[in-house]
Protein backbone atom coordinates (compact mmCIF):
# COMPACT_ATOMS: atom_id res chain seq x y z
CA UNK A 1 0.00 0.00 0.00
CA UNK A 2 1.32 3.42 -0.97
CA UNK A 3 1.79 5.66 2.05
CA UNK A 4 1.37 9.39 1.49
CA UNK A 5 4.53 11.34 2.26
CA UNK A 6 6.96 8.47 1.70
CA UNK A 7 9.48 9.20 -1.05
CA UNK A 8 11.46 7.11 -3.47
CA UNK A 9 14.91 8.25 -4.50
CA UNK A 10 13.56 9.04 -7.95
CA UNK A 11 10.81 11.20 -6.49
CA UNK A 12 13.29 13.03 -4.26
CA UNK A 13 15.48 13.83 -7.27
CA UNK A 14 12.45 15.31 -9.04
CA UNK A 15 11.41 17.34 -6.00
CA UNK A 16 14.93 18.69 -5.55
CA UNK A 17 15.08 19.69 -9.22
CA UNK A 18 11.79 21.56 -8.80
CA UNK A 19 13.09 23.27 -5.62
CA UNK A 20 10.30 21.67 -3.59
CA UNK A 21 12.84 19.94 -1.34
CA UNK A 22 15.94 21.90 -0.35
CA UNK A 23 16.99 20.20 2.91
CA UNK A 24 17.36 16.58 3.96
CA UNK A 25 17.56 15.69 7.65
CA UNK A 26 19.78 12.63 8.13
CA UNK A 27 19.16 11.16 11.56
CA UNK A 28 19.26 8.35 14.10
CA UNK A 29 18.25 8.01 17.74
CA UNK A 30 20.51 8.02 20.76
CA UNK A 31 19.82 6.03 23.95
CA UNK A 32 17.12 8.42 25.05
CA UNK A 33 15.30 8.13 21.73
CA UNK A 34 16.25 11.67 20.70
CA UNK A 35 16.76 12.28 16.99
CA UNK A 36 20.39 13.20 16.31
CA UNK A 37 22.15 13.85 13.01
CA UNK A 38 22.75 16.50 10.34
CA UNK A 39 20.92 18.64 7.84
CA UNK A 40 22.13 18.25 4.26
CA UNK A 41 21.68 20.65 1.42
CA UNK A 42 19.51 18.48 -0.82
CA UNK A 43 21.75 18.53 -3.91
CA UNK A 44 24.75 17.51 -1.84
CA UNK A 45 22.73 14.75 -0.17
CA UNK A 46 21.98 13.30 -3.61
CA UNK A 47 25.58 13.68 -4.75
CA UNK A 48 27.18 12.25 -1.62
CA UNK A 49 25.25 10.95 1.38
CA UNK A 50 22.76 8.73 -0.43
CA UNK A 51 25.68 6.87 -2.02
CA UNK A 52 28.37 7.02 0.62
CA UNK A 53 26.51 7.79 3.82
CA UNK A 54 27.96 10.24 6.29
CA UNK A 55 29.69 10.25 9.64
CA UNK A 56 29.00 11.32 13.19
CA UNK A 57 31.07 11.25 16.36
CA UNK A 58 30.70 7.97 18.24
CA UNK A 59 30.45 9.88 21.52
CA UNK A 60 26.75 10.31 20.65
CA UNK A 61 26.15 6.81 22.04
CA UNK A 62 27.91 7.71 25.30
CA UNK A 63 26.59 11.16 26.23
CA UNK A 64 24.20 12.12 28.97
CA UNK A 65 21.12 14.30 28.50
CA UNK A 66 23.29 17.42 28.63
CA UNK A 67 25.56 16.12 25.84
CA UNK A 68 28.48 15.63 28.21
CA UNK A 69 30.79 12.70 27.28
CA UNK A 70 30.38 10.11 30.04
CA UNK A 71 33.50 8.12 31.02
CA UNK A 72 33.49 4.39 31.58
CA UNK A 73 32.18 3.13 28.23
CA UNK A 74 34.24 0.57 26.31
CA UNK A 75 32.51 1.49 23.05
CA UNK A 76 33.84 5.05 22.90
CA UNK A 77 35.98 7.09 25.28
CA UNK A 78 38.75 9.69 25.51
CA UNK A 79 41.45 7.00 25.31
CA UNK A 80 40.06 5.82 21.96
CA UNK A 81 39.84 9.42 20.81
CA UNK A 82 36.09 9.53 20.17
CA UNK A 83 36.23 8.66 16.50
CA UNK A 84 33.39 8.41 13.98
CA UNK A 85 30.79 5.86 13.14
CA UNK A 86 29.21 5.56 9.72
CA UNK A 87 25.60 6.65 9.16
CA UNK A 88 24.04 4.65 6.33
CA UNK A 89 20.74 6.20 5.14
CA UNK A 90 17.91 3.66 4.88
CA UNK A 91 16.11 4.59 1.68
CA UNK A 92 12.95 2.83 2.91
CA UNK A 93 12.58 5.55 5.58
CA UNK A 94 12.86 8.52 3.19
CA UNK A 95 9.88 10.83 3.63
CA UNK A 96 8.78 14.42 3.63
CA UNK A 97 9.11 16.28 6.92
CA UNK A 98 5.90 18.11 6.15
CA UNK A 99 6.00 20.25 9.29
CA UNK A 100 9.28 21.80 8.06
CA UNK A 101 9.70 23.98 5.00
CA UNK A 102 10.92 22.15 1.89
CA UNK A 103 12.44 19.36 3.96
CA UNK A 104 12.76 15.58 3.74
CA UNK A 105 13.99 13.23 6.45
CA UNK A 106 15.75 9.87 6.32
CA UNK A 107 16.75 7.54 9.16
CA UNK A 108 20.04 5.67 9.27
CA UNK A 109 21.63 2.43 10.26
CA UNK A 110 24.79 2.94 12.32
CA UNK A 111 27.80 0.99 11.09
CA UNK A 112 31.32 0.56 12.40
CA UNK A 113 33.71 2.83 10.52
CA UNK A 114 36.35 0.14 9.99
CA UNK A 115 34.48 -3.15 9.71
CA UNK A 116 31.23 -1.74 8.23
CA UNK A 117 29.17 -3.95 10.51
CA UNK A 118 26.19 -2.80 12.54
CA UNK A 119 27.09 -1.05 15.79
CA UNK A 120 25.51 -3.47 18.25
CA UNK A 121 24.87 -0.82 20.91
CA UNK A 122 22.81 1.46 18.63
CA UNK A 123 19.08 1.26 19.46
CA UNK A 124 17.97 0.67 15.86
CA UNK A 125 20.61 -2.09 15.49
CA UNK A 126 19.22 -3.81 18.57
CA UNK A 127 15.72 -3.93 17.09
CA UNK A 128 17.02 -4.96 13.65
CA UNK A 129 18.75 -7.96 15.19
CA UNK A 130 15.56 -9.08 16.92
CA UNK A 131 13.56 -8.67 13.71
CA UNK A 132 16.13 -10.87 11.96
CA UNK A 133 15.66 -13.48 14.70
CA UNK A 134 11.92 -13.24 14.18
CA UNK A 135 12.33 -13.80 10.43
CA UNK A 136 14.59 -16.79 11.05
CA UNK A 137 11.88 -18.26 13.27
CA UNK A 138 9.42 -17.86 10.39
CA UNK A 139 7.40 -14.92 11.69
CA UNK A 140 6.67 -11.30 10.94
CA UNK A 141 5.51 -8.91 13.65
CA UNK A 142 3.04 -6.09 13.24
CA UNK A 143 2.94 -3.46 15.93
CA UNK A 144 1.52 -0.13 17.01
CA UNK A 145 2.59 2.20 19.78
CA UNK A 146 -0.01 4.48 21.37
CA UNK A 147 1.66 7.60 22.72
CA UNK A 148 0.21 10.02 25.26
CA UNK A 149 1.54 13.51 25.96
CA UNK A 150 0.74 16.72 27.84
CA UNK A 151 0.27 19.97 25.89
CA UNK A 152 0.94 23.39 27.43
CA UNK A 153 0.22 26.95 26.37
CA UNK A 154 3.75 27.99 27.40
CA UNK A 155 6.52 27.75 24.81
CA UNK A 156 9.55 25.58 25.49
CA UNK A 157 11.83 28.54 26.20
CA UNK A 158 9.32 30.16 28.54
CA UNK A 159 8.83 26.82 30.28
CA UNK A 160 12.59 26.42 30.76
CA UNK A 161 12.99 29.98 32.03
CA UNK A 162 10.22 29.27 34.55
CA UNK A 163 12.10 26.12 35.65
CA UNK A 164 9.12 24.15 34.31
CA UNK A 165 7.00 25.39 37.21
CA UNK A 166 3.40 26.66 37.08
CA UNK A 167 2.94 25.82 33.41
CA UNK A 168 -0.50 26.37 31.90
CA UNK A 169 -2.02 23.12 30.60
CA UNK A 170 -3.99 23.31 27.35
CA UNK A 171 -7.15 22.38 29.23
CA UNK A 172 -8.63 23.02 32.65
CA UNK A 173 -10.66 19.89 33.31
CA UNK A 174 -10.21 16.20 32.59
CA UNK A 175 -11.21 15.76 28.96
CA UNK A 176 -10.96 12.02 28.35
CA UNK A 177 -12.90 11.47 25.09
CA UNK A 178 -14.46 14.94 25.57
CA UNK A 179 -15.08 16.51 22.15
CA UNK A 180 -15.70 20.11 23.23
CA UNK A 181 -12.56 20.42 25.34
CA UNK A 182 -10.60 18.66 22.60
CA UNK A 183 -11.88 21.21 20.07
CA UNK A 184 -10.04 23.93 21.95
CA UNK A 185 -6.71 22.44 20.94
CA UNK A 186 -7.68 21.42 17.41
CA UNK A 187 -5.43 24.11 15.95
CA UNK A 188 -2.47 22.08 17.19
CA UNK A 189 -3.90 18.56 16.97
CA UNK A 190 -5.39 18.96 13.49
CA UNK A 191 -2.06 20.34 12.27
CA UNK A 192 -0.27 17.37 13.84
CA UNK A 193 -2.60 14.87 12.17
CA UNK A 194 -2.19 16.62 8.81
CA UNK A 195 1.60 16.91 8.96
CA UNK A 196 2.01 13.31 10.11
CA UNK A 197 -0.20 12.06 7.29
CA UNK A 198 1.87 14.01 4.75
CA UNK A 199 5.09 12.72 6.33
CA UNK A 200 4.50 9.01 5.87
CA UNK A 201 2.92 8.45 9.30
CA UNK A 202 -0.72 7.47 8.67
CA UNK A 203 -3.01 8.70 11.43
CA UNK A 204 -6.06 6.96 12.86
CA UNK A 205 -7.50 9.09 15.67
CA UNK A 206 -6.81 11.70 18.30
CA UNK A 207 -8.57 12.26 21.62
CA UNK A 208 -8.34 13.99 24.94
CA UNK A 209 -6.89 11.92 27.75
CA UNK A 210 -7.34 11.66 31.52
CA UNK A 211 -5.00 14.47 32.55
CA UNK A 212 -5.23 18.26 32.33
CA UNK A 213 -4.05 19.04 28.81
CA UNK A 214 -3.25 15.38 28.14
CA UNK A 215 -3.85 13.93 24.68
CA UNK A 216 -3.35 10.80 22.63
CA UNK A 217 -2.82 10.67 18.88
CA UNK A 218 -2.75 7.20 17.33
CA UNK A 219 -1.11 6.14 14.08
CA UNK A 220 -1.77 3.01 12.06
CA UNK A 221 -0.01 -0.23 12.85
CA UNK A 222 2.82 -1.47 10.62
CA UNK A 223 5.61 -4.01 10.43
CA UNK A 224 7.43 -3.56 13.73
CA UNK A 225 10.59 -1.93 12.34
CA UNK A 226 8.52 0.50 10.28
CA UNK A 227 6.40 1.28 13.34
CA UNK A 228 9.47 2.14 15.41
CA UNK A 229 10.59 4.58 12.70
CA UNK A 230 7.10 6.12 12.61
CA UNK A 231 7.23 6.52 16.39
CA UNK A 232 10.47 8.51 16.12
CA UNK A 233 9.09 10.76 13.38
CA UNK A 234 5.85 11.21 15.37
CA UNK A 235 7.66 12.54 18.44
CA UNK A 236 9.92 14.81 16.41
CA UNK A 237 6.99 16.24 14.49
CA UNK A 238 4.87 16.97 17.56
CA UNK A 239 7.70 18.59 19.51
CA UNK A 240 8.82 20.79 16.63
CA UNK A 241 5.24 21.69 15.68
CA UNK A 242 4.50 22.73 19.27
CA UNK A 243 7.68 24.83 19.26
CA UNK A 244 6.63 26.55 16.02
CA UNK A 245 3.23 27.40 17.52
CA UNK A 246 4.62 28.84 20.77
CA UNK A 247 3.45 25.80 22.75
CA UNK A 248 5.24 22.95 24.47
CA UNK A 249 4.48 19.32 25.14
CA UNK A 250 6.09 16.58 27.14
CA UNK A 251 6.39 12.82 26.78
CA UNK A 252 7.53 12.44 30.40
CA UNK A 253 6.06 9.30 31.92
CA UNK A 254 4.83 11.27 34.95
CA UNK A 255 4.70 15.02 34.51
CA UNK A 256 2.79 15.71 37.73
CA UNK A 257 2.51 13.41 40.74
CA UNK A 258 -1.16 14.40 41.09
CA UNK A 259 -2.05 13.63 37.48
CA UNK A 260 -2.20 10.67 35.14
CA UNK A 261 1.00 9.34 33.66
CA UNK A 262 1.71 9.19 29.94
CA UNK A 263 2.09 5.75 28.45
CA UNK A 264 3.26 4.03 25.31
CA UNK A 265 0.93 1.06 24.94
CA UNK A 266 2.53 -1.46 22.59
CA UNK A 267 0.30 -3.72 20.46
CA UNK A 268 1.89 -6.75 18.78
CA UNK A 269 0.68 -9.68 16.71
CA UNK A 270 2.78 -12.31 14.95
CA UNK A 271 2.04 -13.34 11.38
CA UNK A 272 3.01 -16.43 9.41
CA UNK A 273 2.12 -17.24 5.79
CA UNK A 274 -0.17 -14.24 5.59
CA UNK A 275 -2.20 -15.20 8.67
CA UNK A 276 -2.27 -14.03 12.25
CA UNK A 277 -0.33 -16.73 14.10
CA UNK A 278 -2.11 -15.87 17.37
CA UNK A 279 -5.45 -17.16 16.08
CA UNK A 280 -6.41 -20.61 17.37
CA UNK A 281 -8.89 -22.70 19.33
CA UNK A 282 -6.93 -23.36 22.50
CA UNK A 283 -8.54 -22.01 25.69
CA UNK A 284 -6.61 -19.41 27.67
CA UNK A 285 -9.24 -18.49 30.23
CA UNK A 286 -11.57 -16.04 28.50
CA UNK A 287 -9.42 -16.00 25.35
CA UNK A 288 -9.03 -18.52 22.55
CA UNK A 289 -5.72 -18.54 20.71
CA UNK A 290 -2.93 -20.65 19.31
CA UNK A 291 0.02 -22.20 21.09
CA UNK A 292 2.12 -19.43 19.50
CA UNK A 293 -0.13 -16.86 21.16
CA UNK A 294 0.21 -18.51 24.55
CA UNK A 295 3.95 -19.03 24.38
CA UNK A 296 4.65 -15.51 23.09
CA UNK A 297 2.50 -14.04 25.86
CA UNK A 298 4.16 -16.31 28.42
CA UNK A 299 7.65 -15.23 27.42
CA UNK A 300 6.72 -11.56 27.20
CA UNK A 301 5.35 -11.72 30.75
CA UNK A 302 8.17 -13.83 32.20
CA UNK A 303 10.95 -11.50 31.14
CA UNK A 304 9.36 -8.11 31.95
CA UNK A 305 11.61 -7.49 34.94
CA UNK A 306 14.77 -8.51 33.05
CA UNK A 307 14.21 -5.86 30.35
CA UNK A 308 12.22 -3.30 32.35
CA UNK A 309 14.88 -0.64 31.68
CA UNK A 310 13.88 -0.71 28.00
CA UNK A 311 10.24 -0.07 28.91
CA UNK A 312 10.88 2.43 31.70
CA UNK A 313 14.28 4.06 31.06
CA UNK A 314 14.32 7.08 33.39
CA UNK A 315 14.09 7.92 37.08
CA UNK A 316 10.74 9.53 36.34
CA UNK A 317 9.38 6.42 34.58
CA UNK A 318 8.71 4.56 37.81
CA UNK A 319 6.57 7.32 39.32
CA UNK A 320 3.91 6.43 36.78
CA UNK A 321 3.19 3.02 38.35
CA UNK A 322 0.50 4.03 40.82
CA UNK A 323 -2.55 1.92 41.68
CA UNK A 324 -5.80 3.31 40.33
CA UNK A 325 -4.05 5.63 37.88
CA UNK A 326 -4.61 3.63 34.62
CA UNK A 327 -0.92 2.62 34.68
CA UNK A 328 -0.25 -1.07 35.37
CA UNK A 329 1.45 -1.90 38.65
CA UNK A 330 1.43 -5.70 38.54
CA UNK A 331 2.63 -8.24 36.03
CA UNK A 332 -0.45 -10.10 34.85
CA UNK A 333 -2.66 -10.43 31.80
CA UNK A 334 -6.36 -10.23 31.15
CA UNK A 335 -8.94 -9.89 28.41
CA UNK A 336 -9.73 -6.22 27.68
CA UNK A 337 -8.87 -5.11 31.21
CA UNK A 338 -7.06 -1.78 31.58
CA UNK A 339 -5.78 -2.61 35.06
CA UNK A 340 -3.55 -5.34 33.57
CA UNK A 341 0.04 -5.01 32.47
CA UNK A 342 -0.92 -7.12 29.43
CA UNK A 343 -4.34 -6.67 27.84
CA UNK A 344 -5.50 -9.02 25.08
CA UNK A 345 -7.80 -7.37 22.57
CA UNK A 346 -9.31 -8.04 19.15
CA UNK A 347 -10.45 -11.23 17.48
CA UNK A 348 -9.57 -13.13 14.32
CA UNK A 349 -6.86 -11.36 12.36
CA UNK A 350 -7.06 -8.38 14.75
CA UNK A 351 -6.20 -10.55 17.80
CA UNK A 352 -3.21 -8.96 19.49
CA UNK A 353 -1.46 -8.43 22.79
CA UNK A 354 -1.25 -4.94 24.25
CA UNK A 355 1.56 -4.32 26.75
CA UNK A 356 0.61 -1.33 28.90
CA UNK A 357 3.86 -1.22 30.87
CA UNK A 358 6.07 1.11 28.74
CA UNK A 359 5.88 4.85 29.36
CA UNK A 360 5.82 7.57 26.72
CA UNK A 361 9.49 8.20 27.54
CA UNK A 362 10.64 4.85 26.12
CA UNK A 363 12.93 4.49 23.12
CA UNK A 364 10.73 2.57 20.65
CA UNK A 365 13.60 0.55 19.19
CA UNK A 366 14.58 -0.74 22.62
CA UNK A 367 11.02 -1.32 23.85
CA UNK A 368 10.06 -3.21 20.68
CA UNK A 369 13.29 -5.22 20.75
CA UNK A 370 12.66 -6.22 24.37
CA UNK A 371 9.11 -7.29 23.51
CA UNK A 372 10.12 -9.41 20.52
CA UNK A 373 13.09 -11.00 22.29
CA UNK A 374 10.91 -11.95 25.27
CA UNK A 375 8.12 -13.36 23.12
CA UNK A 376 10.48 -15.33 20.92
CA UNK A 377 12.08 -16.84 24.01
CA UNK A 378 8.61 -17.84 25.13
CA UNK A 379 8.02 -19.65 21.83
CA UNK A 380 11.44 -21.31 21.97
CA UNK A 381 10.95 -22.53 25.55
CA UNK A 382 7.17 -23.08 25.20
CA UNK A 383 6.50 -20.90 28.24
CA UNK A 384 2.87 -21.11 29.28
CA UNK A 385 1.34 -17.81 30.40
CA UNK A 386 -0.07 -17.48 33.92
CA UNK A 387 -3.82 -17.82 34.28
CA UNK A 388 -5.92 -15.08 32.74
CA UNK A 389 -6.85 -12.68 35.55
CA UNK A 390 -10.42 -11.51 35.96
CA UNK A 391 -11.12 -8.51 38.20
CA UNK A 392 -9.30 -5.46 39.54
CA UNK A 393 -5.60 -6.23 39.32
CA UNK A 394 -4.80 -3.19 41.48
CA UNK A 395 -6.37 -5.13 44.35
CA UNK A 396 -4.44 -8.34 43.60
CA UNK A 397 -1.54 -7.80 45.98
CA UNK A 398 -0.36 -11.40 45.53
CA UNK A 399 0.67 -10.72 41.92
CA UNK A 400 4.27 -9.69 41.18
CA UNK A 401 4.79 -5.93 41.09
CA UNK A 402 6.68 -4.23 38.27
CA UNK A 403 10.15 -3.06 39.39
CA UNK A 404 9.62 -0.04 41.60
CA UNK A 405 12.69 2.04 40.73
CA UNK A 406 15.24 2.40 37.96
CA UNK A 407 17.87 1.11 40.40
CA UNK A 408 15.87 -2.10 40.93
CA UNK A 409 15.37 -2.51 37.18
CA UNK A 410 19.05 -1.96 36.36
CA UNK A 411 20.12 -4.54 38.95
CA UNK A 412 17.81 -7.10 37.36
CA UNK A 413 19.03 -6.20 33.85
CA UNK A 414 22.68 -6.49 34.87
CA UNK A 415 22.19 -9.89 36.51
CA UNK A 416 20.02 -11.37 33.77
CA UNK A 417 21.30 -14.35 31.80
CA UNK A 418 18.39 -13.77 29.41
CA UNK A 419 19.68 -10.28 28.56
CA UNK A 420 23.17 -11.65 27.87
CA UNK A 421 21.77 -14.36 25.65
CA UNK A 422 19.40 -12.31 23.51
CA UNK A 423 21.22 -8.97 23.31
CA UNK A 424 24.85 -9.93 23.96
CA UNK A 425 27.23 -8.92 26.72
CA UNK A 426 28.42 -5.80 24.87
CA UNK A 427 24.89 -4.38 24.78
CA UNK A 428 24.22 -5.45 28.35
CA UNK A 429 27.38 -3.79 29.64
CA UNK A 430 26.81 -0.63 27.60
CA UNK A 431 23.24 -0.02 28.76
CA UNK A 432 23.94 -1.05 32.35
CA UNK A 433 26.57 1.69 32.45
CA UNK A 434 24.21 4.17 30.79
CA UNK A 435 21.40 3.62 33.29
CA UNK A 436 23.74 3.58 36.29
CA UNK A 437 25.09 6.97 35.25
CA UNK A 438 21.53 8.27 34.98
CA UNK A 439 20.87 7.07 38.53
CA UNK A 440 24.10 8.66 39.79
CA UNK A 441 23.21 11.99 38.18
CA UNK A 442 19.82 11.92 39.90
CA UNK A 443 21.25 11.01 43.27
CA UNK A 444 23.69 13.95 43.08
CA UNK A 445 21.03 16.52 42.14
CA UNK A 446 19.24 18.78 44.62
CA UNK A 447 15.53 18.88 43.78
CA UNK A 448 12.76 21.42 44.24
CA UNK A 449 11.07 18.88 46.50
CA UNK A 450 14.08 19.00 48.84
CA UNK A 451 14.18 22.79 48.87
CA UNK A 452 10.47 23.08 49.60
CA UNK A 453 10.65 20.46 52.34
CA UNK A 454 13.88 21.34 54.11
CA UNK A 455 14.87 24.97 53.33
CA UNK A 456 13.19 26.47 56.42
CA UNK A 457 11.85 23.64 58.51
CA UNK A 458 14.75 21.26 58.95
Amino acid sequence: MKIEGMLTLETLVSLVEKKEIETVVVGFTDHYGRLMGKRFEADFFLESAIKEGTHACDYLLTTDMEMEPVPGYHFANWELGYGDFHLVPDIATLRRADWLDKTAIILCAIKDEKEHTAVAQAPRSILTRQVENLTTAGFEAFAASELEYYLFEDGYREAAEANFQSLKPAGWYLEDYHIMQGSRTEDFTAAARRHLKHSGVPVETSKGEWGLGQHELNVRYAEIGVMADRHVVFKQCLKELADQMGLSLTFMAKYDEKGAGSSCHIHISLWQDGKNAFVGDKDFGTVKGSDIFGWFLGGWIKYVSDVMVFYAPTINSYKRYVDGSWAPTRIAWSRDNRTAGFRVVGAGNSLRIECRIPGADCNPYLAFAASIASGLKGIEEKIAPPDCFVGDIYEASHLPHVPRTLKDAVAKFEQSDFVSEVFGDAVKEHYTHFYKKEIKAHEAAVSDWERKRYFERI
